[in-house]
């Protein structure tokens, strides 16, 4: 190269994509059970497009009851991990997120949890 003063043009070109989750199902209906008594679901995590391993964490709503008390009813267990890691070929693996319910007063909720990685994606 340093022989011939040609120029090289050297062209790149390339897609980002930012890492996002799906669920299976996509909504959660927990049963109406007795005060005092669990109900359980259970969904799947499906990552997509993430480009190293990760920990997904779980942000919970709190709610405020009639009285004024806040509360918090619900829990989330990971039972195989809460850790997203990539295959070989960049597939990444699946979780499995069990979501519990339990309240000594009476309550409905309709709202969200968020399922968020490290870097608060």
């Amino acid at each position: 190269v340093n022989d011939y003063p040609s120029q090289y043009k050297v062209k790149l070109s390339g897609m980002l994509r930012s890492p996002k989750i799906d669920f299976h199902p996509p909504f959660l209906m927990l049963m109406p059970v007795p005060l005092d008594v669990e109900t359980e679901g259970v969904i799947t995590i499906i990552p997509q497009d993430f480009i190293r391993q990760s920990r997904i964490r779980v942000k919970l709503p709190t709610l405020e009851l009639a009285d004024g008390t806040k509360t918090c009813p619900f829990s989330v267990q990971f039972p195989e991990g809460q850790d997203i890691f990539l295959s070989s070929d960049g597939t990444a693996n699946e979780l499995t997120c069990s979501i519990s319910f339990r309240s000594s007063k009476p309550m409905s909720f309709l709202g969200e949890m968020l399922f968020i990685d490290q870097e608060e994606n």
